[in-house]
């Protein structure tokens, strides 16, 4: 599990209101009801939401339909309005909003005038970033957004290591954002962002996990964390991705040479109760596994939230979920439960 950190928890707790509370015991006893009973039953309203900024990136990961430039999907940005919209309408109970789903956050202009937003309402931000934007100037009005949560992918503690993974990246520019974000934190004073490195543990990096800890000290980075990395072809792994250090796979190898995933596909997900993703155009998906957006459960350009989380396209997900889950392409290999933390 994650280490405690008394700042960031105090922060987040302190985001708690009544209406939120309820929302969450409403949702968490719809989730537990539905499991007793088998059938899908929903009360409430998300507790946490994905926000897409934008699919546009910088980057050319491997494993990244955004860094590949596969998506069927239009390519675009999120625009400011349509968000304050959807904000206004759920801020009430909605207590955790994640700012990235696919693309790099920071490409948007208007992304950090958006987090001031939904801060203003009081919920809990986080975004994630490849750290290639965070200037001086970025940084300082990063902090100045009251951004609750900040994860720098850093995949990589040399460049020869990092660039195998995160193609057309530069490892210094990461270390120069990381640094400036440090650095204004201290200047103004503020508790938030809380800074964490994630690692996508990879066969490439795998040897630079203890490096990687050293090095967030040195900047003076909050917190390490490790991630396991999903692999779209794993049974055979083309791209040499799959760590040798099983701790730190999703998939474990067979005997004839073969990989299959660790997880086991129960026909429940708890993702499917109490969060979702709303892609850049507003389309309403189940989770961040559907990363094209092929399962549209709603569009909030012609409906409310409040009509897409209770219609019959997400009855009848819900539903064929609970009846069989690995008959879900997005399902089939989830990672729900087999993230790494250290």
């Amino acid at each position: 599990m994650p280490a405690f950190n008394f700042n960031d928890t105090t922060n987040f707790i302190g985001k708690l209101t009544l209406p939120r509370i309820w929302n969450g015991i409403k949702v968490f006893s719809s989730f537990q009801l539905s499991r007793l009973l088998n059938k899908p039953i929903q009360w409430g309203l998300p507790v946490s939401i994905s926000f897409e900024p934008t699919t546009s990136c910088n980057l050319r990961c491997p494993e990244c339909p955004s860094g590949l430039r596969e998506f069927t999907r239009p390519t675009g940005m999120l625009k400011k309005d349509f968000f304050r919209e959807t904000i206004d309408d759920i801020h009430r109970h909605l207590l955790y909003l994640i700012f990235y789903f696919q693309g790099e956050p920071y490409l948007n202009p208007d992304f950090l005038e958006m987090v001031k937003y939904a801060s203003s309402k009081k919920i809990y931000t986080a975004t994630s970033t490849n750290a290639h934007y965070l200037t001086d100037e970025a940084a300082r009005k990063t902090v100045e957004s009251g951004l609750d949560r900040l994860i720098i992918s850093i995949d990589g503690t040399t460049q020869d290591v990092y660039q195998q993974y995160r193609v057309g990246g530069k490892l210094d520019k990461v270390l120069e954002g990381t640094r400036n974000i440090v650095k204004w934190k201290k200047q103004l004073n503020s508790k938030t962002p809380f800074i964490f490195f994630q690692f996508l543990v990879v066969k490439p990096n795998e040897h630079q996990v203890e490096d990687i800890k050293k090095l967030a000290k040195e900047i003076g980075v909050d917190e390490v964390r490790f991630k396991t990395a999903q692999v779209y072809d794993f049974e055979t792994d083309p791209n040499q991705l799959i760590p040798a250090n099983d701790k730190f796979s999703r998939y474990k190898k067979t005997k004839d040479g073969t990989y299959i995933a660790k997880n086991k596909l129960a026909n429940h997900c708890w993702k499917l109760w109490h969060a979702n993703v709303i892609t850049w155009d507003g389309l309403v998906v189940p989770c961040c596994f559907d990363k094209d957006a092929m399962h549209q459960l709603g569009n909030l350009r012609t409906q409310s939230f409040r009509e897409i989380w209770n219609n019959s396209n997400y009855k009848q997900f819900r539903t064929e979920l609970m009846a069989g889950r690995k008959n879900i392409d997005i399902c089939s290999n989830c990672s729900e439960g087999v993230s790494v933390w250290k």
